[in-house]
């Protein structure tokens, strides 16, 4: 028996959505140069787009917490950073996020959503109702977006919180605005 593809259905056509290309151009001004994160198809054309860019470096992790290890360094050296990841994934952060309040440094997260709107597997939703909490325990700002027309703005006062104020932001981009995933 053929096991079947998962297809991504996500928001709008690849060909239509730009809000990706445009929280790109907002990291871009905000001088990013180092963009961990673990692949994820919502982030995936943001990651097209650090991997074409000469002034970015995309480094791959095998775990979330890693990134927060990697946006320590790269501060440390200087360099401006920002962790892509999933939901799910913030879970696996909580501990490391001790650096970013002891080390007193700039943090910025991007985080798509699951178990939100239009999710199938139950598995996503305990983390998907618990990521927004666990970063505000861990004081960390939060800022959402469910519409496109929002996503870079949004970007760019996260990035000025983080690296202009030296505060910690994470964005969650909806699962409504980033589609959701059907097999």
């Amino acid at each position: 028996m053929a096991r079947a593809t998962p297809s991504l259905s996500f928001g709008e056509p690849a060909a239509t959505a730009t809000w990706p290309d445009e929280i790109f151009e907002a990291l871009k001004s905000a001088r990013v140069r180092q963009v961990a994160y673990v692949p994820d198809a919502g982030h995936a054309r943001l990651i097209r787009r650090v991997q074409a860019e000469p002034t970015m470096r995309g480094i791959v992790l095998t775990t979330e917490e890693e990134g927060v290890a990697l946006l320590a360094g790269a501060w440390m050296g200087g360099e401006r950073g920002v962790l892509l990841m999933q939901s799910s994934g913030v879970g696996n952060c909580t501990n490391m996020l001790s650096l970013v309040q002891n080390l007193r440094m700039p943090f910025l997260a991007l985080v798509t959503m699951r178990g939100e709107w239009g999710e199938f597997n139950p598995w996503q939703a305990p983390m998907g109702r618990a990521t927004q909490p666990a970063f505000a325990l861990m004081g960390v700002d939060v800022l959402r977006v469910t519409r496109a027309e929002e996503a870079a703005e949004t970007v760019r006062a996260a990035a000025m919180a983080a690296f202009d104020a030296g505060g910690a932001a994470a964005v969650l981009l909806s699962q409504r605005l980033i589609g959701t995933k059907v097999f």
